[in-house]
């Protein structure tokens, strides 16, 4: 059981330690979704994918972990939570601490993510809407009607309302 409790930590320790790298990423992530660098995004996105991958493998063995813990302790894995895990390790306090505060700083971790992540969603939401506004006023000019200023052989000039022959100013 000392053993499964060991692997169980150090599988913790890892996936939180991925955790806060991917935490970081996407804290690397805001200033750039800001300033609309597309390239730097999916950099980071490339990389934020190689961690997600890492979490994957790392929460398979940790599932594994738990399913033979579960296993020794005759309880149903479906019911072993890291909480209840904790709470049975009353007789031994230095792995109930270990396991504690690796359980806190993952949570901690997490926690910080939804929370980057749910920002990043706004800030995307709202770039994607200036775009489509944007598309929508550049189609709208297009649409325009034309003036009724006809030259000297009674020719329609063709000028259309609101549009300017230079093209479109994104620094304003």
């Amino acid at each position: 059981m000392a053993s499964l409790m060991e692997n169980l930590i150090g599988v913790l320790e890892e996936e939180s330690i991925q955790y806060e790298g991917l935490l970081e990423l996407s804290q690397k992530k805001t200033p750039v979704i800001v300033s609309g660098d597309l390239e730097k995004l999916q950099q980071i996105t490339d990389e934020e994918q190689e961690v997600v991958g890492r979490i994957n493998r790392l929460e398979k063995s940790r599932t594994e972990v738990v399913a033979d813990i579960a296993n020794v302790l005759n309880r149903d894995v479906a019911n072993m939570k890291l909480s209840n895990l904790i709470g049975m390790l009353a007789g031994r306090p230095a792995e109930q601490a270990l396991l504690a505060g690796v359980h806190d700083r993952l949570r901690t971790a997490v926690r910080g993510l939804q929370r980057v992540n749910e920002q990043n969603r706004e800030l995307l939401a709202e770039a994607l809407e200036l775009v489509n506004f944007e598309m929508g006023m550049l189609q709208a000019a297009k649409l325009a009607p034309e003036t009724a200023n006809y030259t000297r052989g009674a020719y329609s000039s063709g000028d259309t309302m609101g549009v300017s022959s230079r093209g479109f100013d994104a620094k304003q």
